[in-house]
């Protein structure tokens, strides 16, 4: 098979751990954070304390289990750079199982639909709404929540892979991501307050996160 050969969804194999998790009406998996809305799983929804439950009592926030010593994100390319995760982390397998089969994530020009419930409340901090197309799972040990918020920042990692379209991206694929994140980013940075400081630590972070890519990090 051709590397940039997408892989579908129903072809990646699911962690033990995710296979007791119950199934939509499109036989898609149900993660644990999932809200309900009439009765249906909403997977842009997260349920009720899912967040503050999933952190106090140390659960995968994708199967519900407890977290061993090791945590994994799944992370945009911006998020690789100022190292933020809007979501608390999961297993490894878990987490590279969502970035294969995750609808949004696997298909590159899948936009966001925003016909939220009207009682949704938008995540902590400045979320893009953009599909890069590419994802990264970082395992760490070490990560912590911003104080009074429901952000996360993620420790150095001891691995990182990346994906695209349900398979592993290639160093060109995985770069041009970084480099729009990179961008985007900037934009943000000429807004703050002192904008020559802003964007000299972006440029820092940028550079430590090219270390990352593939075949630069195991």
């Amino acid at each position: 098979m051709n590397s940039a050969t997408p892989i579908l969804p129903a072809e990646v194999p699911v962690p033990p751990r995710l296979a007791r998790m119950p199934r939509d009406r499109h036989r898609r998996i149900v993660p644990w954070f999932v809200g309900y809305v009439d009765g249906q799983p909403d997977h842009r929804v997260v349920r009720p304390g899912g967040i503050t439950e999933a952190v106090r009592f140390n659960l995968c926030f994708l199967c519900g289990q407890r977290l061993g010593a090791y945590k994994a994100f799944v992370l945009g390319p911006m998020c690789t750079i100022n190292l933020v995760s809007a979501e608390p982390p999961s297993h490894k397998d878990c987490a590279e199982y969502a970035a294969r089969a995750c609808p949004f994530l696997t298909h590159p020009h899948m936009q966001r639909r925003e016909n939220l419930p009207d009682d949704t409340v938008a995540p902590d901090g400045e979320m893009n709404p953009r599909n890069p197309g590419v994802c990264a799972v970082w395992t760490t040990r070490t990560w912590a929540r911003k104080p009074g918020l429901q952000l996360f920042t993620v420790g150095e990692p001891t691995s990182v892979t990346w994906w695209r379209e349900g398979r592993l991206a290639t160093y060109s694929e995985a770069l041009d991501a970084l480099v729009s994140g990179h961008d985007v980013l900037k934009d943000e940075a000429n807004k703050d307050p002192r904008p020559l400081h802003a964007a000299a630590s972006l440029e820092d972070q940028y550079w430590k996160a090219t270390n990352y890519l593939p075949g630069n990090f195991a």
